[in-house]
């Protein structure tokens, strides 16, 4: 199968009809690439903030809310390209509301319809001290044609037992989108990736925001570059770099991937990382 890591710049957007165009003119390119899994980055919705206006865009708590209220609409977007072109999304995340306070949810969407979301778990200390977007609970691998996927927001693929979790729930692909406004923090979700990547031997999706963004003070400042992880052992790359586009360059990153290499290397691999896993639990009892 191919699988396509979006590095995405924030658009400014009048009308509704234009962003449902803009996101028709990416998720298209990416289909006649014939990619089948789509991933958008950690809070890339927040560009919906624009369609509130600048008094709205530019202020934290009226942003959240402007961008949750569009969720519907942009539900609708979504589940309609991945019907026409057959092919899983998972779309940008952003702010939604359960109760007082938002939590950062990203919907994978099918070619029949929502198959679920899932809410980060870890949050920042921006989002705890200054923004009070508020923590999920819950972890979910979603059953796919595509195979199992699991999805760890940014922060979260920094903490190897939540990726864990995906992978005993049967997960092969990890989707990693990010939101990062310094080097550093890009690099911790990379090097996180590929940490995740290595122990569970799966294959991850990185897919961060990209750019500037003068109109939402959230996300202003966006660097990173998409790239597609695997373990470095039999069969993938032996950097562990299956596709990486160019540091802060708008565009799709694409790799070809097969599950039975992913299987093979858990049954047979140089290395057996993802089976030996539970021996750690039994060397610190005894240590």
């Amino acid at each position: 199968m191919k699988l396509a890591a979006s590095a995405y710049p924030l658009t400014w957007f009048d009308h509704f009809d234009d962003y449902a165009a803009h996101l028709g003119t990416w998720v298209g390119e990416a289909a006649a690439e014939g990619a089948q899994l789509l991933t958008f980055p950690e809070y890339g919705a927040m560009e919906l903030t624009s369609l509130g206006g600048r008094a709205v865009s530019e202020n934290l708590e009226a942003g959240l809310h402007e961008v949750a209220r569009w969720k519907p609409a942009v539900d609708a977007a979504h589940q309609e390209l991945a019907a026409r072109h057959g092919l899983y999304i998972l779309g940008a995340s952003g702010p939604a509301f359960n109760g007082p306070r938002p939590v950062n949810r990203a919907t994978l969407y099918g070619p029949d319809g929502i198959i679920g979301h899932q809410d980060k778990q870890i949050m920042t200390r921006f989002e705890r001290e200054t923004w009070d977007v508020v923590a999920g609970r819950g972890l979910r691998a979603f059953d796919t044609d595509l195979g199992r996927i699991g999805v760890v927001i940014c922060y979260d693929s920094e903490f190897p037992l939540l990726a864990r979790a995906l992978v005993e729930q049967g997960a092969e692909i990890l989707l990693a989108p990010s939101c990062t406004d310094s080097f550093a923090g890009f690099t911790r979700v990379r090097v996180g990736s590929m940490a995740r990547a290595l122990e569970n031997q799966c294959v991850v999706l990185h897919s961060p925001t990209v750019g500037n963004c003068d109109f939402c003070p959230a996300v202003d400042e966006n660097i990173g570059a998409a790239s597609i992880y695997g373990p470095p052992d039999r069969g993938f790359p032996p950097g562990g770099i299956l596709a990486e586009g160019a540091l802060n360059s708008a565009g799709w990153t694409m790799a070809d991937i097969s599950l039975e290499t992913i299987r093979d290397l858990r049954r047979d691999g140089g290395v057996l990382n993802h089976a030996h896993w539970p021996e750690q639990a039994d060397r610190l009892a005894t240590a």
